[in-house]
């Protein structure tokens, strides 16, 4: 459904390829009119004003390049469509983000820490309304949700603890929080701004799209879910990849691919009830693309 009072309508979106496309896509849901940006970073604020641009979205990033570029626009009077100056800042700087969460209440995780890093995406509104989603593994190209093993009681605890902490530094959009986990034993290692990516996950198993949710809060709007209904249903894995120039895609259930006209990276999302209907539905592809000795490999 479009934003009907909208503080901003026509946003620049940095960035390029499948990122990009992806954040234009959700600005297009909404009735904005989003501009692609065709130059490097050194180029953004002048070609938003150029385009005729009220706002402007930084894309994928991370926290030093979006501090600078949100301190940039607030000096010439364009919206950034992203996390406060300070805020972004903060997360810069561990040492101040660990004293933050500390202070919060959430445990850190130490420098000898051995167990898997867990990411978790939230999204909070200027009301102070905090929804945590799906946690999700992150290895190398590739990440999955929800964790294997994973209890609602656990899910829940690690939720719980992240809006702890997004809500003490009044959060407003979308961030990415990360954790250690060792069986029981987790601790907090860094806060990142959103969009980091792996947010299709996210729409797979909560049916809900964190782009079109960060776009919304920004623009002043409260978030209408509730962390009580809430549900993690089903599995998804994602990679990023290039497919095979010569590959053929024939889709199916429970894949998906995002990719853009100009080739490179693309992103490959698949889902399902189990982690064995996912994994065969991910072969599938995979020995379309590469045979099968390769599409074993790969997974």
């Amino acid at each position: 459904m479009p934003m009907r009072l909208s503080p901003f309508s026509r946003p620049l979106v940095a960035g390029h390829g499948v990122a990009a496309s992806r954040i234009r896509q959700a600005c297009i849901e909404l009735g904005l009119q989003p501009v692609a940006a065709l130059g490097g970073e050194a180029s953004l604020i002048d070609e938003a004003r150029a385009a005729g641009c009220d706002a402007l979205h930084p894309g994928e990033g991370d926290a030093v390049r979006q501090a600078a570029l949100a301190e940039r626009c607030r000096h010439l009077g364009l919206r950034f469509l992203g996390a406060e100056t300070a805020l972004l800042e903060a997360m810069a700087n561990d040492r101040t983000m660990r004293q933050s969460m500390r202070e919060a209440g959430l445990p850190l995780a130490t420098p000898d820490s051995d167990g898997e890093i867990v990411a978790m995406s939230l999204l909070a509104d200027r009301f102070g309304r905090v929804l945590y989603l799906s946690p999700r593994q992150c290895r190398g190209d590739a990440a999955g949700a929800p964790l294997n093993g994973l209890t609602v009681e656990r899910y829940r605890y690690l939720g719980e603890l992240a809006a702890r902490g997004v809500a003490r530094l009044g959060v407003v959009g979308l961030v990415e929080m990360r954790f250690c986990v060792a069986g029981n034993r987790l601790g907090f290692v860094d806060m990142r701004p959103g969009p980091t990516g792996d947010e299709a996950l996210d729409e797979a198993l909560v049916g809900l799209d964190p782009l079109v949710k960060q776009l919304r809060v920004l623009a002043g709007e409260p978030l209408r879910e509730r962390q009580s209904r809430v549900s993690l249903n089903g599995q998804a894995r994602l990679w990023r990849l290039e497919p095979p120039s010569d590959g053929v895609f024939t889709g199916g259930p429970g894949v998906r691919l995002d990719r853009c006209e100009q080739g490179g990276q693309a992103r490959l999302l698949v889902w399902g009830r189990r982690p064995e209907e996912v994994e065969r539905r991910a072969w599938r592809v995979f020995a379309e693309w590469w045979g099968d000795e390769e599409a074993s490999r790969r997974l």
